[in-house]
């Protein structure tokens, strides 16, 4: 249910507003401003923090080209307007006006998301081959659930993406092989020790989820030039693990396979790093990665 909520929101939402500048008959510059104003926010906020991986990574750009023409063509309905309100849409100017705060909030929000002033981790990416996707990223609830839980702060859900920009075949499948990441292959981000690992519980089927077992099958180390963290890669595919508890590794080494183990909604790799119980930031090549961006590797 929470899934469909969401997608309504991505699909409906953004074109009502935007639709209705093409068809509203705005009495005023002001009205006309006002209805462009709240239709940015909410595009603006949706472009940047909704999951587009789910119906199109490229397919947010569409939505804000329909912004720009609905922007250019009902501008050349008001041009020639006053630019006093209307008296008969005080109701609508106090409703643009609780909007414009809301939806500007949510920006504001969205925006302390891309950088922190945390020290950050530096590793190198985990990911082998691809073009990986941001599903979970950044300094804010609004990007990053994880933020709620403070040993996971920081935590980034990693998903690849196809040629058409999703991250599966179909909206939701249950079958694995449908989603691109599942069975790539994860390599160490740094050199270092293995300190903990798992490799024996089940993938699961979506949205079956393990929350006994939260991390699923998942490979724990210790950095060389972070000896005080520990590194958790997590939901990695059954019988993939290739490292013990103790392992020396190097940084690139093959660690084993993305899976769907453990408490996870569908396929991905999380990672996350933490210092006495408490999440620390992670960056790659110099990036604080958030959510809706892309890493590509080759």
């Amino acid at each position: 249910m929470t899934i469909l909520i969401s997608a309504g929101i991505l699909f409906i939402l953004p074109f009502i507003f935007i639709g209705m500048l093409f068809i509203n008959k705005f009495k005023s510059k002001l009205e006309w401003l006002l209805d462009v104003v709240v239709t940015f926010l909410l595009v603006s906020w949706l472009y940047q923090a909704s999951a587009w991986s789910w119906i199109g990574y490229y397919f947010r750009f569409v939505m804000v080209g329909l912004l720009m023409i609905a922007i250019i063509y009902s501008w050349g309905k008001v041009r020639k307007l006053p630019f006093k309100i209307h008296e008969k849409k005080k109701i609508s100017f106090i409703v643009n006006i609780i909007l414009i705060f809301v939806f500007g909030l949510y920006n504001i929000f969205v925006l302390t998301s891309y950088s922190t002033n945390a020290t950050k981790l530096e590793l190198d990416f985990p990911m082998a081959e691809g073009t990986y996707f941001i599903g979970q990223g950044g300094d804010h609830v609004q990007m990053n659930y994880h933020q709620s839980y403070e040993p996971q702060q920081y935590a980034l859900d990693i998903v690849a993406l196809n040629t058409l920009g999703t991250r599966a075949k179909g909206f939701y499948p249950k079958d694995l092989d449908r989603y691109e990441i599942f069975g790539h292959a994860i390599v160490s981000p740094c050199a270092g020790v293995v300190t903990e690992m798992e490799n024996g519980l089940p993938d699961l089927t979506p949205p079956e989820a393990d929350p006994e077992h939260a991390t699923g099958n998942y490979v724990a180390l210790v950095c060389d030039h972070a000896a005080d963290t520990t590194l958790y890669l997590a939901h990695l595919q059954e019988g993939s693990v290739l490292v013990e508890n103790g392992d020396t590794i190097e940084a690139g080494q093959l660690l084993g396979k993305v899976g769907n183990s453990g408490n996870t909604s569908e396929p991905h790799l999380h990672i996350h790093a933490e210092k006495n119980g408490v999440g620390v930031p992670l960056a790659f090549d110099d990036r604080f990665l958030v959510r809706n961006q892309l890493v590509r590797t080759n």
